[in-house]
């Protein structure tokens, strides 16, 4: 009995958390706390319930809806909650927080500047000491996590060749810096939307290489919007689409990707869907 117990403890402590990821929220913070709920990772007053899940986000928390702010503070305390729990939330850095930055602001809502009184004072919290400018310093061009990429666009075979390492170190920051110019161009991770838009027979080949030089087993990504509301699955389960259109301004089409004990999973209010499952990759 007590090696039953023993061995049942070390089983509990080692097993891997589980992951939740969400996609584009774009500045509407009551999308951000249904989308949560419906993931049951925050409760119906906003808090943390995930417990030690990893909710990783893959960018665009800014632009199109009235709150950037709302959503960057959302997202920071639900981190906080997480970290006392064993859990996490993750922040993937998107174009549009990139743009922001840039002082690119076309997609930037009439109302989410009136909340800040002036587009200077929303500029300024744009910066690290500011709302979303904490959420912001902390994002990641790329992030790896249980065999799984989580990116906001996608990652192509000629950028994968930068090598993981370098990918997850990135930062909104390194956009100044002319030696990763390329990662933030058109066909750079935050930009890159073939996976999504091109025929499967011209894509499945590219994603297996680029998996197969990452060292990983799916990609997930957002960006590219799945119009049916559904998150999409393609290549045997190596792409996974998981911008539907969470926010207001997008259609409220709520849905969240699960990873847990090895399993992918799609949420949708109509329940929980199994994903294909690539097969676990050599190390």
């Amino acid at each position: 009995m007590l090696l039953f117990l023993l061995d049942l403890f070390f089983n509990l402590a080692t097993a891997a958390p589980r992951i939740v990821a969400v996609g584009d929220l774009h500045a509407d913070p009551i999308a951000a706390q249904k989308v949560l709920q419906l993931a049951r990772i925050a409760d119906e007053n906003g808090h943390w319930v995930g417990g030690s899940t990893i909710l990783i986000q893959t960018g665009d928390i800014t632009d199109k809806g009235p709150s950037s702010r709302g959503v960057a503070a959302f997202l920071l305390r639900l981190q906080e909650e997480a970290r006392m729990e064993g859990g996490d939330v993750v922040a993937v850095l998107g174009n549009h927080e990139v743009m922001n930055l840039a002082g690119d602001w076309r997609g930037v809502n009439a109302r989410d500047v009136t909340e800040f009184g002036s587009r200077k004072a929303r500029a300024q919290d744009l910066l690290p000491g500011g709302i979303i400018g904490r959420w912001i310093a902390q994002s990641h061009l790329v992030v790896l996590r249980a065999d799984t990429v989580f990116v906001h666009g996608g990652v192509s075979e000629k950028m994968a060749h930068t090598g993981i390492e370098t990918l997850t170190t990135i930062t909104a920051e390194d956009r100044l810096n002319p030696t990763h110019a390329a990662l933030f161009g058109d066909e750079g991770p935050l930009w890159f939307r073939d996976y999504l838009r091109l025929p499967e027979r011209e894509i499945c080949t590219e994603i297996e290489k680029a998996l197969a030089t990452l060292g990983a087993r799916r990609m997930v990504m957002g960006h590219t919007t799945q119009t049916d509301g559904r998150i999409t699955s393609r290549c045997g389960g190596r792409i996974i689409g998981i911008d539907t259109g969470i926010s207001g301004y997008a259609g409220n089409r709520y849905s969240a990707f699960e990873l847990e004990d090895g399993a992918p999973k799609a949420i949708s209010p109509t329940g929980t869907t199994d994903l294909p499952n690539p097969p676990v990759r050599d190390k």
